[in-house]
């Protein structure tokens, strides 16, 4: 052999094509072979660090991942295949597969999936197969698979689906297989299903079916042309309600059978006064078959020159900022923390496959207009409201409740019937005080004739008998007007040199 020929070996055997990478490029714990990875069974939280990027089949499956972190598989974009069942799973973030454009077959079975959010699949250009069987979800919005224009199979059994939107499978125009058996589907609507133009295999059986004028139209469709879809397995779609129609075939009942009742609506009282910072809680009770959907809206009242708006249906009530809420439940009406803007018109709807109902309801708020008055200190007791009283003439008064309106009126009437006893009992009393008319000389000065020498006006004591008539008393005690006339002039402030008219006594002999 030439000389160096051994080293020219070695760099040829290392140059060849195809060889697997070494265990140095694997994850710890997980096999890599050719293209594939296998990381299985292995107690996983997460998906493991250092993938090799050229991956096409990643096993990723029966292991705890509750998760996938944002941009965990952004390197593995040569992905044919990924296996995620039996994980953890709760949710997909929208855009988690965007990386993934050329990925055929993605399985998520048997995980905890509650909802896919729009977006969820986006990037999935060229998937075709799409596992979601065995999850917990409950509904499909729409537009919820819009980008996987070219999947073929969709498996959605082993779920609690009530409802499917009616462009829940918009986008799925290259469909074959759609499995919705097992569920809680109790009716489906004929938009659901009109995207699905190259459908072959159809699954429903094994659900709630409620057979009424909602599902008239299936029962036809799959008489006319749509039996092709379904095995024989798969005709036996049954009836769970009406009671008279239950364990029936849907393809037996006849179509006059298939009825509804449409809904009645009843709000009491329709018309409420809440307080500033009151909760309020309005019921909307809503009858019929089905069971209709009750919504709630506010009714957008226009102002001049303003521009008319029209409320529009939501789920949950976000304020006074919202417009409306849906509840397919209780039909409540919850408005907490009440401002001025929740005031105004508000209309429940109920609405079932046999039509619709409303009735409105009118929420007033209670606000004084009238100006406060300069507060007074409080009492020692605690604090004092300075809020004042509506007066029954201004609006604000209108606006309270007939209850708060007749306490008002009987606390006013109380407060004049007191005011009238207290001036009765005044005018009795003035009229005791005043002098009854007798005989001549009632009232006049009577002096004695004992001759006990003079007497002063200042000696003289006013008294009245129980009658009320005036008399006049010697009191002896008293002195006399020139000692009074002596002390006067000892007492300060009285200007000097100036003479003193002494106090002229008028003595009367008593």
């Amino acid at each position: 052999m030439a000389p160096g020929a051994p080293a020219l070996l070695l760099l040829s055997l290392l140059s060849l094509p195809g060889l697997p990478p070494r265990a140095a490029a694997c994850p710890a714990a997980c096999r890599c072979y050719s293209a594939t990875v296998e990381c299985g069974a292995l107690r996983l939280r997460v998906v493991p660090p250092g993938i090799p990027p050229g991956t096409q089949t990643l096993f990723l499956q029966d292991n705890s991942i509750a998760r996938l972190e944002p941009g965990i598989l952004a390197p593995l974009a040569s992905l044919r295949h990924l296996y995620l069942h039996n994980n953890s799973l709760h949710a997909l973030e929208s855009g988690a597969f965007r990386a993934q454009s050329r990925l055929l077959e993605l399985a998520l079975t048997g995980n905890r999936l509650r909802g896919l959010r729009v977006g969820a699949f986006a990037g999935l250009a060229q998937l075709r197969v799409l596992y979601l069987a065995g999850n917990q979800l409950v509904q499909l919005l729409d537009f919820t698979f819009l980008h996987l224009q070219r999947l073929q199979e969709l498996h959605l059994q082993d779920n609690s689906i009530e409802l499917l939107e009616d462009q829940a499978l918009a986008g799925l125009s290259s469909l074959a297989l759609l499995d919705l058996s097992r569920n809680q589907l109790g009716t489906i609507s004929r938009e659901t299903l009109q995207p699905l133009a190259s459908l072959q295999v159809l699954r429903l059986t094994e659900n709630p079916w409620r057979c009424d004028c909602a599902l008239h139209w299936l029962g036809a469709w799959i008489k006319e042309g749509g039996q092709r879809l379904l095995s024989s397995r798969d005709k036996k779609i049954l009836c769970a309600e009406p009671p008279r129609l239950a364990l029936q075939s849907l393809l037996e009942v006849s179509g006059s059978s298939l009825i509804c009742i449409p809904p009645s609506v009843h709000v009491e009282p329709l018309e409420v006064t809440a307080n500033l910072g009151e909760d309020l809680r309005v019921a909307c009770q809503a009858s019929g078959y089905p069971q209709p959907l009750v919504t709630w809206r506010k009714v957008a009242q226009p102002r001049e020159g303003a521009p008319r708006a029209q409320a529009q249906p939501e789920v949950g009530w976000r304020g006074p900022g919202g417009l409306g809420a849906s509840d397919t439940g209780s039909g409540m009406l919850f408005l907490t923390n009440i401002t001025l803007a929740h005031a105004g018109k508000y209309e429940c709807e109920a609405s079932n496959a046999g039509g619709a109902a409303r009735v409105p309801f009118q929420l007033l708020v209670n606000v004084s207009r009238q100006q406060p008055l300069a507060p007074a200190p409080p009492p020692a007791g605690g604090p004092v409201s300075h809020e004042p009283l509506p007066e029954t003439g201004s609006m604000a008064f209108r606006a309270l409740g007939l209850a708060t309106q007749t306490a008002i009126a009987a606390a006013i009437a109380l407060l004049a019937l007191t005011a009238l006893l207290l001036a009765t009992m005044i005018c009795r009393r003035r009229r005791r005080r005043k002098k009854a008319p007798g005989p001549s000389g009632e009232g006049a000065l009577f002096v004695n004739d004992y001759s006990d020498g003079p007497c002063t006006f200042a000696q003289l004591e006013e008294l009245r008998d129980e009658r009320g008539h005036e008399m006049f008393v010697i009191d002896r005690s008293k002195p006399l007007f020139a000692e009074s006339a002596a002390e006067a002039a000892e007492a300060p402030g009285v200007a000097q040199g100036l003479p003193m008219q002494p106090p002229s006594a008028y003595e009367i002999h008593c």
